[in-house]
Parts: C-alpha cells; sequence; structure tokens
C-alpha cells in the first residue's frame, strides 16, 4: 500500500512539473453543461368577443343576405342607375338588360358608363328569362316586385334597430375606442399589413389577440359610413320620409343619385362580405367560428425549452 501511495505521489509530481501545452482560454465547456434548444406550441385562449357583439353579428347574418336578395328583386323592376333626380335612359350610369341580336338571339348586356358588357347567363338575360339579376340572387325568386319590397322594408328596420344597439353598446363599453379605432402606430404599419395579407401572413402569438389595421379599417368604415349611407339614402327613396325631411334628397343630389348610392352601399356590404368570410376561412375556420359563438379564440404560440 505505502508503495502504491508513493508511486501515485511520484506520478503527481511529474504531472505537475509536466508544461501546459494547452491554452487555457480556448477550453471548451463541459459536455455536461451543454443544452438543446426547442420549441414546443402552447395554446391559450383569449376571450375575444362579448356576447353584445356576438348576438348583433349573427342576427346580422340573415338580416343583411335578405335586405341583399329583395333589393337585388327590387332593382330588377328598373335595372338601371342614373344621377341627379330623372331617370334618363340615354344618361344611365348603369344598365342591365335584355338585347335581341340580328341572329334573333337574346343576349344580356351590361352597360357600365357607355361600355357594353356580355354577360349572357349571369346578368340580364338567364335560364331564358329577362332580368336583371338571375332567380337565384333574388328574394322572392320569381318576379314579384311588391313582395320584394315587404321583405326588405320588414328587414331594414330589423337591422337598424340592431345595428343602433350595437352601436350604443360599442360607445358605452368602449369597444369602438378600444378595439375599433386604429392609432397611429396602426396606421403608420397599414403598407406591412397589406404586404402581409397579399402574401397570406397572418398575425400570429399575441398580434392575434387584437384587430390588425385593415381589420379595423375596414369594420370601422362598415359601422359609421356605409351602413349609415345605406340607411339614409334609404329613406330618401321615400316618398313619405321625403316629405317629412326634404332635406335628405338635397343632400344626395336627387332621389335617382340617392338609388346609385344605396347600389353602391349595398355593393360595398358584398365585397366586404366576401373578403370578411375569405379571410375566417383562410386564417381558421373552426377557430374563428368558435371565438363568434363562445367568445373564446385559441392561439398558439411557440414556447422556448432549454433541455440539458
Amino acid at each position: 500500500m505505502a508503495l502504491l501511495i508513493q508511486s501515485q505521489e511520484a506520478v503527481n509530481r511529474e504531472e505537475d512539473e509536466r508544461p501546459n501545452t494547452e491554452p487555457a482560454a480556448s477550453a471548451e465547456p463541459s459536455t455536461e453543461n451543454d443544452q438543446t434548444v426547442s420549441s414546443v406550441p402552447s395554446l391559450e385562449g383569449v376571450y375575444r368577443h362579448r356576447l353584445p357583439v356576438r348576438i348583433s353579428h349573427w342576427f346580422n347574418v340573415p338580416f343583411l343576405i335578405i335586405l341583399i336578395m329583395s333589393g337585388l328583386q327590387i332593382f330588377n323592376a328598373h335595372p338601371a342607375l342614373y344621377w341627379g333626380d330623372r331617370s334618363d335612359r340615354d344618361q344611365a350610369l348603369l344598365s342591365i338588360r335584355p338585347m335581341q341580336t340580328e341572329s334573333g338571339e337574346v343576349r344580356g348586356i351590361t352597360t357600365i358608363l357607355g361600355h357594353q358588357f356580355d354577360t349572357t347567363g349571369v346578368l340580364g338575360y338567364s335560364d331564358g328569362m329577362r332580368r336583371a339579376f338571375p332567380a337565384w340572387a333574388t328574394i322572392p325568386s320569381a318576379k314579384w316586385l311588391a313582395m320584394g319590397r315587404q321583405w326588405h322594408l320588414f328587414f331594414a328596420w330589423l337591422f337598424v334597430i340592431n345595428g343602433l344597439i350595437f352601436t350604443a353598446y360599442a360607445f358605452a363599453s368602449r369597444h369602438a375606442t378600444r378595439d375599433l379605432a386604429p392609432t397611429g402606430n396602426d396606421l403608420r404599419g397599414i403598407g406591412q399589413s397589406l404586404k402581409d395579407h397579399l402574401a397570406l401572413r397572418h398575425p400570429s402569438g399575441d398580434e392575434a389577440k387584437r384587430y390588425n389595421v385593415l381589420q379595423k379599417l375596414a369594420y370601422a368604415s362598415v359601422l359609421f359610413i356605409v351602413a349609415p349611407l345605406i340607411v339614409l339614402t334609404g329613406l330618401a327613396m321615400s316618398p313619405m320620409i321625403d316629405t317629412a325631411f326634404p332635406w335628405l334628397l338635397t343632400i344626395f343630389g336627387g332621389r335617382q343619385a340617392a338609388r346609385t348610392i344605396h347600389f353602391i352601399a349595398c355593393f360595398s356590404f358584398v365585397g366586404f362580405i366576401v373578403i370578411h368570410v375569405l379571410q375566417v376561412i383562410l386564417t381558421g375556420f373552426f377557430n374563428n367560428i368558435r371565438s363568434m359563438v363562445t367568445g373564446w379564440f385559441i392561439i398558439q404560440r411557440e414556447e422556448v425549452r432549454h433541455e440539458v
């Protein structure tokens, strides 16, 4: 045992006297301290839509569908738009009519600002019928102006009442100023947001908890510009309302001008609905529908974990 200890001490002395050829500064850390970095997805529930917002949203779904389709039924009774207070067929801004060719064939022709387009099968002439908008796009599907007006006026008032209740809630709860009004930072980033949407890059993580700038501008425009415009122009076309409030026609430049603005506002709603539904599908259909039914929106985020 003593010999073993002495020999070990000799080895230790030799190692101490041996020159150190390894630079201390370049010594690499021990593999025992090496760590593996990995990202693990986690889910977070955010209460995104309050009950009044959800109720108003789902009421507007059938209201707007019926209003648009019954409005097209009314338009079919006189499928042309003008400016001013007179309906001059030679000065129509838009007309959708069936026309007979020299060979006797009937074609649907849509004229916009003097430029003619053949829209047979969809506009002007479809399914063997001479009508501006096809039967599948109107309520009722048959040519029935009186019934179309009844549908339109009844659901127009429901739409107005629902809109007034939602607007009152939006301001009372600060939903309009907190969630819908774009901030200065939002407006400065509108260019990048537009590029991201065109490239189908949508907000994720914390950014998905709130409306982006394009959503804010779209919702605010519909709520405070398009909706009031379509209601006021609709009232301006009513002879009874004109008698009580003659200044409405003066503001819009005449009954035919009000009708044209009403039509444009209607298709602004159509464009908004199409883009809105498309974005709902692209950003997660079931997650978006669940959030508008229950209020809860699920956000997926990446958590960084360090494993030894």
